[in-house]
């Protein structure tokens, strides 16, 4: 049994807070590097450029990739043989969350209902998503979600007897309608299967995915990549501007679901698509 106090987890979230807000994972990095490069639109092209000389600008400078800080979604991988002393766990996210806006100057951007929109004033409280595993350790991973792209996510309920081309379909068209909104290049998080809730989060945890890698079943990796050709040739492009980059990376993730039902969710990450890690 590992003991963790919940001080040590707070500590972590803060300084995830603003690295996820102010640094992007090294394979995003590449994926838009290698994008700015080989875009043949000249006005692609220079939107590309600029999304680069931002990102590495606010590593050097330890600012905001983007002023809309996002809505802190939290994964947390839990040994079973962890135990958590000091406090609540969730309550431990919060203040990690609320010290790490505070302390990296981030955009507060979450309100108490979502009817009558009363901010927080400290973007809390997260979203936190649990998951038991094996071992002593507690992974946690922060991914701000901001809501340009957010707001550009689909859910569609299929039935068993749907073709996968109606599948893909209606992937590469929530994309398409999404159009510059989710200022692309996008990636795109797809989940199917379980049940309503399930197939959500396996979308949003698709987006957590390197980029080079790949769906380890070679059906869904052909399907990744044969959506992400469909996708880049709508030609929305780097900012809407046009081009061949619409989309940098295409992840799907998967779960058994009932034999009545194939629930698919369609999950936007824009080009800064954050997140950052760490383990206790």
């Amino acid at each position: 049994m590992k003991t963790i106090p919940s001080a040590a987890i707070t500590e972590a979230v803060e300084r995830l807070c603003i690295e996820a807000a102010t640094a992007l994972p090294p394979d995003l990095c590449r994926l838009l590097e290698d994008a700015a490069q080989k875009e043949i639109s000249p006005t692609g092209k220079a939107a590309l450029e600029d999304i680069v000389k931002n990102f590495r600008l606010a590593a050097a400078s330890g600012l905001p990739i983007c002023q809309d800080t996002g809505m802190a979604v939290v994964f947390a991988d839990i040994g079973q043989d962890v135990h958590i002393t000091g406090g609540l766990f969730e309550d431990a996210v919060n203040e990690g969350v609320r010290r790490g806006y505070e302390k990296g100057y981030l955009r507060k951007s979450v309100v108490k209902d979502p009817i009558r929109r009363e901010n927080t004033g400290d973007n809390t409280p997260a979203v936190v998503h649990f998951r038991i595993v094996e071992g002593d350790s507690l992974r946690l991973t922060v991914a701000p979600k901001g809501f340009g792209s957010e707001n550009m996510s689909a859910m569609r309920l299929f039935l068993p007897s749907d073709s996968l081309e109606t599948i893909e379909s209606f992937i590469v068209d929530t994309v398409s309608s999404a159009g510059s909104n989710p200022c692309p290049p996008v990636v795109v998080g797809v989940g199917l299967g379980g049940t309503v809730e399930q197939c959500a989060l396996l979308a949003k945890r698709a987006l957590l995915r390197e980029g080079h890698m790949a769906h380890p079943d070679s059906f869904y990796a052909e399907m990744e990549q044969r959506l992400l050709d469909k996708i880049n040739r709508l030609g929305i492009g780097p900012q809407g501007f046009g081009g061949r980059y619409t989309a940098v990376k295409v992840s799907i993730e998967t779960y058994p679901t009932h034999i009545a039902g194939l629930p698919c969710v369609v999950n936007m990450g824009c080009h800064a698509t954050r997140h950052a890690s760490c383990v206790l």
